[in-house]
């Protein structure tokens, strides 16, 4: 009798990027160009360390400083370089780019009070919604994952990004979605068994 083909296993990292400049502390930084402040890049190196014996394939990066430092940290350690996923940045904020929470809720008082109470039901003036961002970031990660069936990767992104992710393949529904903590660095892990997903890591 012949033995069943081996299923294939395939690893996906899912890497938030560390803390940014503190230039934008207290306010929306979706599109800005921020890189990491220097906790950020010693946040971003203990992933590095921590991740040096994964044999990964290939490191994708959204186009931000932050998470393109983020990766090159990681990168270090492995013989892959870093390729920039464009479908991997984070929300646009829109009008509110670089605003304070403050000066939104002078601004605007009812998109904030949405914002606040329904944050994946708003579209920023300009900018993007969170199904904008879900549309773009599922198919992007769908793509890598197949591109790299049986191999390790890992996505340096953003924790929108991430929490759509995990959400998808634990099955939250997408107004919950912000109850998956993500802190700056965390590394998280989604395996692939054939066609089947389980989460071995969160926001570790």
């Amino acid at each position: 009798m012949e033995k069943p083909p081996a299923m294939t296993v395939t690893r996906l990292w899912l890497i938030r990027h560390g803390e940014p400049d503190p230039e934008v502390r207290g306010r929306c930084y979706g599109r800005l160009n921020v890189g990491l402040s220097p906790e950020g890049r010693r946040q971003s190196e203990s992933v590095a360390q921590r991740l040096a014996s994964e044999p990964l394939s290939a490191i994708y990066a959204s186009p931000r400083r932050r998470t393109i430092e983020s990766a090159e940290i990681l990168a270090a350690a492995h013989a892959c370089g870093v390729r920039i996923e464009n479908d991997l940045r984070e929300i646009d904020f829109g009008d509110f780019e670089g605003l304070t929470y403050d000066d939104i809720s002078k601004l605007n008082p009812e998109l904030y009070r949405q914002w606040m109470e329904q944050p994946t039901e708003v579209e920023f003036p300009n900018g993007e919604s969170f199904t904008m961002v879900k549309s773009r970031v599922s198919k992007a990660v769908a793509v890598l994952k197949d591109r790299h069936a049986g191999q390790s990767i890992a996505l340096i992104t953003h924790g929108g990004a991430i929490r759509i992710s995990l959400a998808e393949v634990l099955s939250i529904p997408a107004g919950n979605v912000f109850r998956i903590a993500q802190r700056y660095a965390a590394v998280n892990l989604i395996q692939f068994l054939g066609g089947h997903p389980a989460v071995e890591l969160m926001n570790g």
